[in-house]
């Protein structure tokens, strides 16, 4: 071959690694493991060109056990099965649900903080990322440590594609589940989809009365019964969300007679708000010290 046919073919091989190589970058690339000692807690985001990496949360918010009040019944379950989990004895799959800002998402956050000495490590996924768990698992599986799989928030409308993920890394997949791993899911929806009024037409009767779901009320059902463990939150009555009040203001460092003139106060805020929870008494007790601090003069 004389020199110029060699020089158009290196040419073209030149063009076509280039090519190739430009395919490659924006094709979705496998997840890796990140470096796992840099944080405890970590979020799955994907990236604009399709990949997913897990991004480490450097500044987890310090959040104690003993810093939650009133919900002592649902702190015990889910620090028992959260205990358990850490020290390799069986455990179970929680879906925390209820009222708004009843502390969900603190409860779990207390025990991260509580167990991340033992291993515990804690990775958030959004509910749009939930098609991928299988691909977060596999990168955490064989790992020492132990992992939550954190869902806040959790909804699904029907024929949403993260449904059947979850469905199937929760229970019922060919693959056998991961033993460090379980996953944690806050919803306001009990059973995590919409249910109508139409769907009651499915049920039907037996000849001695027996009454069968029909199909549409078993699938809602079928997702949240995988979660082994069910804990509920209700909304706070006057007295609790005071209590709750108090305990905020006292870490934030107001006196007795700080937290005692503050009670009316805490009143009101709760009333304008439309709700007594412990998120409001959170953000009323920041807002009563931080004016507490500017009237002071500091």
């Amino acid at each position: 071959m004389d020199a110029p046919a060699t020089t158009h073919w290196t040419q073209l091989l030149q063009r076509a690694e280039q090519l190739i190589a430009r395919i490659e970058a924006v094709l979705p690339q496998p997840l890796t493991a990140p470096d796992w000692a840099q944080a405890v807690a970590w979020r799955y985001r994907k990236r604009a060109s399709g990949a997913g990496v897990l991004e480490p949360v450097r500044h987890v918010g310090a959040m104690a056990l003993a810093d939650l009040k009133e919900i002592d019944a649902q702190k015990e379950k889910i620090e028992r099965n959260t205990r358990q989990f850490v020290q390799g004895r069986p455990a179970n799959n929680v879906l925390l649900t209820g009222a708004r800002g009843t502390g969900k998402s603190s409860l779990i956050r207390a025990c991260l903080h509580a167990y991340a000495p033992q291993g515990l490590r804690l990775i958030e996924v959004d509910k749009a990322d939930l098609t991928d768990l299988p691909d977060i698992v596999d990168v955490v599986a064989g790992r020492p440590e132990k992992f939550i799989i954190y869902c806040d928030d959790l909804s699904f409308d029907e024929g949403e594609s993260g449904y059947k993920a979850l469905k199937s890394i929760l229970d019922g997949s060919v693959a056998a589940s991961t033993p460090n791993v379980l996953v944690y899911a806050t919803s306001n929806r009990r059973h995590l989809l919409p249910e109508y009024m139409k769907d009651n037409l499915g049920y039907t009767h037996t000849e001695d009365g027996e009454v069968h779901p029909g199909e549409a009320v078993e699938e809602k059902i079928s997702l949240s019964e995988r979660f082994g463990l069910w804990v509920s939150f209700y909304p706070f009555s006057q007295s609790e969300y005071l209590a709750i009040t108090a305990q905020w203001l006292s870490a934030l460092g107001a006196s007795a007679a700080q937290i005692e003139a503050a009670r009316p106060q805490a009143l009101v805020w709760a009333l304008e708000r439309g709700s007594r929870s412990g998120r409001v008494a959170y953000q009323f007790a920041r807002d009563f010290m931080g004016r507490q601090a500017t009237d002071s003069g500091a």
